[in-house]
């Protein structure tokens, strides 16, 4: 069994760790929870830090809970927040808490053993305290210089800051205290932003419980650019399928660059310390071949999606990228031919054209109207010189006829070049 706190020094997973928790862990099986925020039905990638660290913490030996903010999603953490949040019905979080148990599913075991995962909801112990009984019980013990000391109410005095948001800090350190006094948990993890709200919990317990309970936190990812991890130009990467496909998945862990990647495989991958270091220093002398990328793209497309749909994904990428054929091209199912070439000028067609006899300059310059070539002159040169296909065809002739076998009946995949691409679509 692995050591806890080892494993997570090792993989530089640890920022801040409170005084006597390593002793902790030592001493006996520990409970240790996280929050996820309910407030979208899926999960992504700058979450996967906080899911790997209840991972390691249950491949150790001990217990995680996943607490999702049913009530504390109702108000919204200011943390690293410049505007207060719109807030979710009851029955939108329900929602969203049931499609994020699925994705930690993915993960951690939540069926056997002392240690199965659980998932918490604090609308479970919120929704029957009335507001006098909170003030009593709860804000009486934290005073509001100790509430206003923290980064997260302090960064936003300024600019302004809800009595709704200001009292999240205490909900949050309720959360704690309750599962400190109902589930035995005596950690709370986090990433670096939460330090300030986490001890404000280790004090409740201390306070109104007499008891101890620690804090640990991890460093927030970033790039090395200095750009935030887990961003794109098109938004967050979604663990769901729907928001992001497997494909968009896989590409986001393979065009690391390679600083980042030699920090996120020692964060992501359940691989020991001495492969890590083995691959590090493979991929050290042959940067090229992206080991580490490709490991990443692997691992975790194969856990947050399926084996099948990694393959899938290194498939479309050899069509795209490499010297793939037409017969392969044929492979892509529509959804996936849509998702890969989204964002890719398509062009609308009559389908009969294909059956006119049209040659390939006709095709490509007066018929798509100008959209792939504005001059047949300009089609014929780069016909010449090699530089056009039709469904991964390179074309030979510029007087050859337009016959091409339809991708899924209905679409051609037109390549001018080594990047530029036009769907199609004959209709």
């Amino acid at each position: 069994m692995q050591d806890f706190i080892a494993e997570m020094k090792w993989r530089g997973m640890i920022h801040d760790i409170m005084p006597g928790t390593e002793e902790q862990f030592r001493k006996e099986l520990t409970s240790a929870y996280i929050g996820f925020d309910p407030t979208a039905d899926s999960l992504h990638i700058g979450n996967l830090v906080q899911i790997m660290s209840l991972v390691h913490l249950q491949r150790s030996g001990h217990k995680p809970y996943a607490l999702v903010g049913g009530a504390t999603g109702m108000v919204g953490d200011p943390s690293g927040k410049s505007a207060e949040r719109q807030l979710l019905s009851e029955e939108v979080l329900k929602h969203n808490e049931f499609c994020i148990k699925e994705q930690l599913s993915s993960f951690l075991d939540f069926n056997s053993g002392n240690n199965a995962a659980e998932m918490v909801n604090n609308y479970q112990w919120f929704k029957d305290i009335g507001f006098i009984e909170f003030l009593r019980e709860v804000g009486k013990h934290i005073t509001v210089s100790y509430m206003t000391a923290k980064d997260s109410v302090k960064s936003r005095l300024e600019t302004g800051l809800s009595f709704t948001e200001f009292s999240y800090q205490l909900m949050q350190g309720f959360d704690f205290y309750w599962l400190y006094t109902e589930k035995g948990v005596k950690l709370q993890m986090g990433g670096s932003d939460q330090w300030g709200n986490i001890v404000t919990g280790t004090e409740l317990i201390r306070r109104k419980a007499g008891g101890e309970a620690y804090a640990l936190t991890t460093p927030l990812v970033t790039k090395s650019d200095g750009s935030k991890f887990g961003k794109t130009e098109q938004g967050n990467v979604w663990l769901d399928p729907k928001r992001t496909s497997p494909y968009q998945f896989y590409q986001f862990w393979l065009n690391c660059a390679d600083d980042d990647a030699q920090k996120l495989i020692r964060i992501f991958s359940l691989h020991g310390q001495e492969h890590i270091e083995q691959l590090v220093g493979e991929h050290s002398e042959n940067p090229h071949l992206r080991l580490l990328q490709k490991s990443l793209a692997e691992e975790i497309t194969t856990r947050v999606h399926s084996a099948e749909d990694y393959e899938k994904a290194v498939r479309v990428s050899q069509i795209l990228f490499g010297k793939s054929t037409s017969e392969q091209l044929r492979e892509i199912d529509e959804d996936m031919l849509l998702t890969v070439f989204e964002g890719v000028p398509q062009v609308n067609i009559n389908r009969s054209v294909l059956r006119s006899g049209i040659n390939v300059t006709d095709f490509l310059s007066e018929t798509t109207g100008g959209a792939i070539f504005p001059s047949k002159g300009e089609a014929r040169r780069m016909i010449a010189g090699g530089g056009v296909s039709i469904n991964k065809t390179k074309l030979a002739d510029a007087d050859q006829s337009i016959d091409f076998e339809l991708l899924q009946d209905k679409y051609l995949l037109v390549q001018k070049g080594k990047k530029n691409y036009f769907l199609v679509k004959a209709e």
